[in-house]
Formats: C-alpha cells, structure tokens, sequence
C-alpha cells in the first residue's frame, strides 16, 4: 500500500467515512474508494451505508443525491467546483409548462440534474435503469430531462410513448462526431465501438453496444473481442483496463474537465478539513427524495 493509500486509509477511520466514487473519475482516486460505479449503483450504495460520512468522488449532482438519501449523514465533495452543466438544463418553469401543455404528463428526470430539478419530477432514472423504468410507467406522454440524447435512445423503444424534450445535453459525449469514430474504425479494423447514449444519434448509429458506463464495461469484460473503441468519458479507461488487462481499448471522448477536478490531493483535503460538505434546503430535499426512492423501487 502505497503512501497516499496509506493516509487516506487513517483519514477514512477517523472520520467514519466511506468513499464512492465514479468511474469517471482519476483512477488514483479510483484506487483508493470503497465503492467505483456508475451513477445508479452509486445512488444503491449510498442509500445503505453505515458510516456516518459519505465521501463522493463525482459531481455535485451525485453528492445531492447521496445528501437526498442520507439526509442525516455528512457527505462531502472533493472539489465545490465540480459540478455538471446539462444538470441545470431544465428550470422548474419548463417542467411546469410543459405539465400545463401536456395534460398526465410524466417528468422522468435523468440523476444528471440538480436535487431542484429533481423535486419537480415524478420518477428519477440512470442510463443502466432508463428502459426499464419507463417500461413500468402507464403514462402515454414522457418529459425525458435534461439528457435529449438518453431521451432519444430511450424513446426509440417504446415507439408507443411520446416524448418530449428540453434541449439538453452532456457536452463532453456531444463532442463526438460520427467522423471521429470512423476514423478510429480505419486505425483499428477489428475493434468494436461501445458507446454511451449521451453520444448523439450520429454516434449511436455506428457503434455496436450502447449501454450505461457499467453496461459497456460488462460487456467488455464478457465479449471474445480484444479490441474496442470506447465513446465515453475516458476516465472508465482505469476500470476497463484492471478488469481487462489482455484487451486494447481505444477512447475518442475527451475528458470532463469537472470529473478531473476530483484530485489524489483533494481526497485528501476532504477529508482532513471536511470540505466541501453538502447542503440542501429541507424542502427541496424531501421533494427530490421521492421520484429517487421511486427509481430505487421501479427498478428492482
């Protein structure tokens, strides 16, 4: 055990703390958390643990929905500046538009949102349980926010649903151009392109796996291919590689500037001085806690 392992080791029992962190995330942080997934197992972990501190490697929208879950709990955040734009793609104001417009509407809010999105919703949803949650809602008409492109993907299976949509997106996955795949094709003849549906549509149409960051994982790790084109951020590069150390793997998405944000040495800070503790107003967190323990029980 290295020396940073070591002291965030010593850090992490004095402060009662448990680390999750994203697979998006600097793999040395990665090394040394409890927990690494994507945003739905996270939320699944952060809504059973023990410890009285919750350190969350990720975005501010994660560390809310850790707050929303474990409303007595401390949790904090490496970095106060890292934070997600498409979550503030959406006001309350559209949802509430769009509701009076569109008579038994459901708002199925993508965890990428902020908790005050979040409480103008009926259901939450991640990119692993988005099909299967919408599967189960008798709704005819959908409000899929912020993400129009998991939207898209999701709308494009239940053809008997209509969706609607705000404009928002992951400006890290639309960075990816169709062109940029092609070209990594023409480098790599026999690799395979697993992308994420954040990616717009140009992108999803030439790849061959979409799924959730988990979801292109598994598949990696299960498919008889050593070689594979990766559309999403690379941060995921660490967990494909420790679980996959014979496979090649070849990423076309540039990094989150916020996700890098999340340092070794702020870790540290963290959890030396307590910063940067979560806050929410109580009401908007009891709000925002329903269509979450809503997305916990529908996707079961």
């Amino acid at each position: 055990m290295d020396t940073f392992a070591k002291e965030v080791e010593a850090l992490k029992a004095r402060e009662d703390a448990v680390i999750l962190a994203h697979y998006y995330t600097d793999g040395a942080v990665q090394s040394v958390a409890d927990d690494v997934g994507d945003s739905f197992y996270l939320a699944k972990v952060a809504a059973k643990t023990g410890r009285s501190t919750i350190v969350f490697c990720g975005v501010r929208f994660m560390g809310e929905s850790a707050k929303i879950l474990n409303p007595s709990r401390r949790v904090l955040l490496p970095s106060a500046e890292a934070d997600c734009p498409m979550a503030h793609m959406a006001s309350p104001e559209q949802i509430a538009a769009v509701r009076a417009r569109v008579p038994g509407v459901q708002v199925v809010c993508y965890i990428n949102s902020t908790a005050q999105i979040k409480a103008c919703s009926d259901v939450c949803v991640t990119s692993s349980n988005a099909a299967k949650i919408v599967s189960r809602l008798e709704a005819k008409d959908i409000l899929f926010i912020p993400d129009d492109n998991l939207g898209g993907h999701i709308a494009a299976q239940f053809p008997e649903k209509t969706f609607h949509f705000l404009g928002g997106y992951c400006p890290v996955h639309a960075m990816v151009t169709a062109a940029d795949i092609e070209g990594e094709r023409r480098a790599h003849p026999q690799a395979q392109v697993l992308t994420h549906p954040e990616c717009v549509p140009s992108v999803r149409a030439v790849s061959d796996f979409l799924g959730s960051t988990a979801d292109i994982i598994a598949y990696a790790e299960r498919s008889a291919e050593s070689e594979f084109i990766v559309c999403t951020e690379p941060g995921v590069l660490w967990e494909l590689r420790r679980r996959c150390p014979s496979k090649a793997f070849y990423p076309v998405t540039p990094v989150c500037g916020d996700m890098r944000r999340i340092t070794p040495e702020r870790l540290l800070r963290c959890l030396k001085t307590g910063e940067y503790e979560v806050a929410l107003d109580p009401a908007t967190a009891e709000a925002a806690r329903r269509p979450l323990e809503r997305m916990l029980e529908l996707a079961k």
